[in-house]
């Protein structure tokens, strides 16, 4: 595993490259239109959907007020200015209902780790998009962070059973720890928040928690990545010696120069 592990090393980087890449390219921008900007592809979706329906709703909505104005008109023989005016504020009211209701709704602690990975890992990351207005800047950077790694866990987790040992430990630390050190730190009033206490101040300990518990986010998803890395190490190894040319064939090839 040792020639594996620097690989191994710069494949997560890359993912976790790629993961901000799309979100700042994509999944951010939709994001300013429907709310906070959202740190990872989970929130992102859950806004997009909440969207969706709303922009469904709307449409039924226009339909209904061009249905009403059109049997108005035929029933009473046209609707006049007067009724024009009406139809107009009633689109206006529509469009202004539809474009703030109903808003994406911030979960609340306990659901956090229902339902599956993916649908634990979007609740978590809505939920701590929601707290990054208390927080101070350095534990905001961090909360970005955690979007990244909670999608890379998320698509790790899909390939597992749900009765994998891993799962309950994942639920505790993204269900239980992350939004529980953001509770005890939004009980702290914020005058006293960057007041040193016991040596120390409630901001620089928010950051520090926060620190640990995006390693360790990190560990699980590369301990659940391990089998995967194994694989593809072996599988490219393999194509090195099946396909690699003559280079791979001399490596073959014993001390008396036949093949092995």
């Amino acid at each position: 595993m040792a020639d594996t592990t620097p690989q191994s090393d710069r494949i997560l980087r890359e993912a976790k490259t790629s993961l901000a890449v799309q979100r700042d390219g994509g999944t951010h921008r939709p994001g300013q239109a429907m709310g906070p900007r959202s740190i990872g592809r989970g929130s992102a979706e859950l806004k997009r959907k909440n969207l969706i329906k709303r922009a469904k709703g709307l449409g039924l909505t226009l339909l209904a007020i061009m249905a009403a104005m059109t049997v108005a008109g035929i029933v009473i023989g046209g609707i006049g200015f007067a009724g024009v005016m009406m139809v107009f504020a009633a689109v206006v009211a529509a469009v202004l209902f539809f474009a703030f209701v109903p808003k994406t709704k911030t979960p609340k602690r306990a659901e956090l780790t229902l339902g599956n990975p993916q649908q634990m890992v979007a609740r978590t990351e809505l939920w701590l998009e929601a707290q990054r207005p208390a927080l101070p800047p350095p534990a905001v950077a961090i909360v970005d962070q955690l979007g990244v790694q909670l999608d890379a866990l998320g698509l790790q987790l899909q390939t597992i059973d749900a009765g994998h040992p891993a799962m309950a430990e994942v639920r505790e630390l993204v269900g239980e720890y992350i939004p529980e050190t953001i509770d005890n730190y939004r009980k702290v009033p914020a005058a006293l928040r960057s007041e040193e206490y016991a040596g120390n101040t409630a901001d620089a300990r928010l950051t520090e928690s926060l620190t640990k518990l995006s390693g360790e986010v990190d560990r699980v998803t590369r301990r659940l990545a391990e089998g995967a890395l194994d694989d593809l190490a072996i599988k490219t190894r393999y194509l090195e010696y099946r396909y690699g040319g003559a280079e791979a064939l001399e490596d073959m090839r014993g001390a008396d120069g036949k093949p092995g």
